[in-house]
């Protein structure tokens, strides 16, 4: 089986970029921000707070989680989701990083 193209990149780089992409979504930045205001809640709290449909709500918490922005656990016959601390670390550090290569650099552009 030939190379995917996420082979040519180091596992950081398809880190960083599966998180970017999680978050590339303008519903779900409102998910995280809502999740970081209430500290935890059920899916049904941020349909009612978003006023998207529930199947929409769930594939966007779906994408999240698999990228690892949240944890889920359930309670009862409902699923309780909070942001996982570590991925917002991690885009933090990485940010961070660049920040100071940039302003490490004497050169200028344009």
């Amino acid at each position: 089986m030939g190379a995917t193209k996420s082979d040519l990149f180091t596992p950081e780089q398809n880190e960083i970029a599966s998180l970017l992409k999680a978050i590339a979504h303008p519903a779900r930045i409102a998910i995280l921000e809502y999740l970081i205001k209430v500290d935890t809640c059920i899916c049904g709290d941020i349909v009612n707070e978003l006023s998207l449909a529930q199947p929409t709500t769930s594939q966007h918490l779906k994408e999240l989680k698999n990228a690892g922005f949240i944890k889920g656990s359930v309670e009862g016959t409902a699923i309780c989701y909070c942001v996982d601390k570590m991925a917002v670390a991690r885009i933090q550090s990485y940010f961070a990083g660049i920040s100071i290569q940039i302003e490490n650099k004497d050169n200028q552009c344009c």
